[in-house]
């Protein structure tokens, strides 16, 4: 019962959300007026057929993260969050673990700013949700899987990335990500998957290992970031990080000052972009 409900649920929840919500393409013949399946699993980061076998109850006990990642992309209220996580099996995840909700008055913000690269994080910088200005800008984030969505790991395990740091802002950038992370893991000690990461990243990085050895304790800051570009070229932008407190989010937010070279570059990304998203549409 509590499988066939999921999928009902599922369902439900898809078919009330519209695609341009989503910052997806909403043009073409569709049958409802929801989130198509490969849509929803676009969105949460799952295959397509885990998403049909989930709603056809073919597929049961689905991990937390997924059922996280669910409720992110169907933007569920905090209610039917939990009436997800109970239709799963499963106990929302405590006061003790990186919390990866993304309340509804946060998307709608989110919702706002679509002519803005913007992302969201957890405590521990793991990405949570982009938009498709961030994705146009920084690469396709939907490729990456695990740990390889977490920004720490990426900038210390060597994965490609369009920023470019002079090396004074790459030592800087390093001990603030190693602080960060190391006051996510003194708030939630009883996070395996926080542990697990840092464990990995000692043994893939002796920068990482230096760092962490050295107990350094802070917070990321904002900075202006220098971003290669492949079709734009280099251009150079505001980066700023706002805090969600309560459920402890990042938003990080990439911007240019009016009337600038890089504000013009950013508008031919967002078109490039956009076209990018309607042919794979």
């Amino acid at each position: 019962m509590a499988v066939t409900e999921l999928g009902r649920a599922l369902r439900r929840w898809r078919d009330r959300v519209p695609p341009d919500a989503a910052g997806l393409p909403s043009g073409g013949h569709r049958r409802a007026a929801g989130l198509r399946r490969e849509e929803l699993a676009l969105l949460a980061g799952i295959s397509v057929d885990y998403v049909t076998r989930l709603e056809q109850g073919r597929a049961a006990n689905p991990s937390v993260q997924v059922v996280e990642a669910l409720a992110r992309a169907l933007r569920l209220s905090g209610n039917e969050r939990t009436y997800l996580f109970g239709l799963a099996q499963l106990v929302p995840p405590g006061p003790d673990v990186v919390p990866g909700f993304i309340t509804p008055s946060v998307q709608r913000l989110l919702d706002r700013l679509v002519d803005t690269a913007v992302a969201v994080s957890d405590a521990a910088m793991t990405l949570l949700l982009a938009n498709p200005m961030y994705a146009a800008l920084m690469g396709d984030p939907s490729v990456l899987n695990g740990f390889e969505r977490n920004a720490v790991w990426r900038n210390f395990t060597g994965m490609q990335t369009r920023v470019r740091h002079t090396p004074e802002e790459r030592r800087d950038f390093e001990a603030g990500m190693v602080a960060e992370l190391r006051a996510a893991s003194a708030r939630y000690p009883a996070d395996r998957q926080l542990h697990a990461l840092v464990a990995e990243l000692r043994t893939r990085s002796e920068r990482f290992a230096e760092l962490w050895d050295a107990g350094v304790v802070g917070r990321l800051a904002g900075s202006r970031k220098t971003i290669e570009h492949p079709q734009a070229g280099a251009l150079t932008l505001d980066c700023d990080l706002l805090r969600v407190e309560e459920n402890d989010l990042h938003i990080l937010v990439y911007s240019a000052e009016p009337g600038t070279e890089a504000a013009e570059k950013l508008r031919l990304i967002s078109v490039l972009g956009t076209q990018s998203l309607v042919e794979r549409s």
